[in-house]
């Protein structure tokens, strides 16, 4: 059976001010929308669903160096008309890094971040892509850095583990720095 993903969205308690002012945001725009916000159709802004791997001790994440945006990132992708969207984000950590093993953060497989992500106008297999918003969703998974790890070559040129205190020494995309540590201290938190 599907997860609702608007309830995940509703059930999901904000961190901080950003969360609460993009999580209002996101479902005003399901409201006005409908299910076609899990599709590209609405050029504009659609839902899309992200991972940070951490190793088993919490001291590292799991980055891949995305084509498109030239930096070191965490992983996601698209909903594509699914609703599950712990799923795809479960889908696109595997596709994208070559894990086969992943656990949740969380045995209720929770969000632990949410946000409004812009993204600039771009070519993506020789398509013109206009700038549009990601009303992204981010979920939590555990995995073991002795599992070999596979690059995709048509989204990324690289997979690696990452210090999460070298963070700011690989990720050049200045606005998801913030995004990234926070999800990091929460979650680190939630740990203790």
């Amino acid at each position: 059976m599907e997860k609702e993903y608007i309830d995940d969205i509703k059930n999901y308690t904000p961190k901080n001010e950003q969360e609460t002012n993009d999580k209002r945001i996101i479902l005003d725009m399901i409201d006005n929308i409908g299910d076609d916000i899990l599709t590209r159709n609405v050029e504009y802004a659609h839902i899309t669903s992200s991972s940070m791997v951490f190793n088993e001790n919490f001291t590292k994440v799991l980055m891949v160096y995305h084509n498109i945006y030239d930096s070191w990132s965490w992983t996601g992708g698209h909903a594509d008309g699914e609703k599950d969207l712990y799923e795809v984000s479960l889908r696109e950590a595997k596709e994208e890094t070559g894990l086969k093993h992943l656990q949740p953060i969380s045995e209720s497989k929770d969000i632990i971040s949410l946000e409004i992500l812009p993204v600039f106008s771009h070519y993506k297999r020789g398509k013109f892509v206009s700038s549009h918003l990601h009303l992204n969703v981010t979920y939590g998974f555990i995995a073991s850095e002795k599992e070999k790890l596979v690059v995709k070559e048509d989204e990324n040129k690289g997979v690696m583990w990452i210090d999460i205190d070298k963070i700011d020494s690989y990720c050049s995309e200045k606005e998801m720095l913030p995004i990234y540590k926070k999800i990091i201290n929460n979650v680190k938190e939630s740990r203790h």
